[in-house]
């Protein structure tokens, strides 16, 4: 049986938190993420995705996201995955209590080392968690096992080391990937990568070249950080819609040329059957 909170208290399960993220972050972005073009955008892409995905599961199939944070996704899953049971896991209460504001679905406080499930999920969603983790490899694959027969892992991660900046420092990332550096994690997990792609393509130059103007202002990380989180009108509605174009595009599993973020989907690979050899 699946252990859940529908309300105060959150969690039957109260792991200590760790040093992988800020638990004072979930205000400032629970406070934009509904409008800054970034989040919808994200939100956007992994809304298709999921939806193309579980097209032709059975209803009543399980999909969870691990490090749901403010509930930002699974506010977006369960209308992309219709007939599903959705549930959303996290560390930080702080993150869970946001969470519950903005979505009905069951919600767990886990480590994620140590999911409390007995079910398996038929998607696995791991939305920029990643990159906070000191040991990837060791979370992906204590994921594996809870996923079903022909169940699917779908991560979108920060792209290229390149890019690091005071925005990564204020998130407490341990690192942005690079696309073979997420196939060598997923491989050496147990998985099969299905498809692999860079996305948010659109604003790449302009987070480039932003983010080292800002660094040179001396300005402290969090200070930085918060200019980007700031939703500027005409901009900000400009650059949503020019990253909406994406969506369907990834959702038909076509590869971008680059971008700012990675996604991925994987699934168990298949085990040599020793018996028979």
């Amino acid at each position: 049986m699946l252990k859940h909170v529908d309300a105060e208290p959150l969690a039957a399960v109260a792991p200590e938190a760790d040093s992988s993220y800020d638990p004072e972050c979930f205000d400032r972005l629970a406070a934009v993420e509904d409008r800054h073009f970034w989040f919808r955008a994200r939100a956007q892409v992994i809304a298709a995705v999921a939806r193309r995905i579980t097209v032709a599961f059975d209803p009543g199939y399980r999909v969870l996201e691990v490090g749901c944070g403010s509930g930002k996704i699974l506010g977006v899953l369960e209308p992309a995955c219709p007939g599903s049971r959705v549930f959303g896991m996290d560390l930080h209460r702080e993150g869970l209590r946001h969470a519950r504001r903005r979505c009905s679905q069951p919600l767990v406080q886990a480590d994620i080392l140590a999911p409390p499930f007995r079910a398996s999920f038929h998607l696995i969603g791991l939305f920029d968690v990643l990159e906070h983790l000191g040991d990837d490899v060791a979370v992906l694959e204590r994921l594996r096992p809870l996923l079903a027969p022909q169940g699917l892992l779908l991560i979108t991660v920060p792209a290229h080391p390149s890019l690091w900046s005071y925005f990564d420092e204020w998130s407490h990332h341990r690192r942005r990937y690079t696309a073979a550096e997420l196939r060598r994690s997923l491989a050496a997990a147990g998985y099969q990568l299905d498809f692999l792609s860079p996305y948010m393509c659109a604003i790449f130059p302009l987070l480039w070249l932003g983010r080292r103007i800002a660094s040179l202002r001396r300005r402290p990380a969090g200070e930085l950080a918060g200019a980007d989180l700031q939703v500027v009108p005409v901009v900000n509605e400009a650059l949503a819609w020019l990253l909406s174009l994406e969506a369907p595009w990834l959702a038909r599993r076509r590869r971008l040329p680059l971008g700012t973020s990675i996604l991925a989907i994987a699934r168990a690979a298949r085990q040599p059957n020793f018996a028979n050899s």
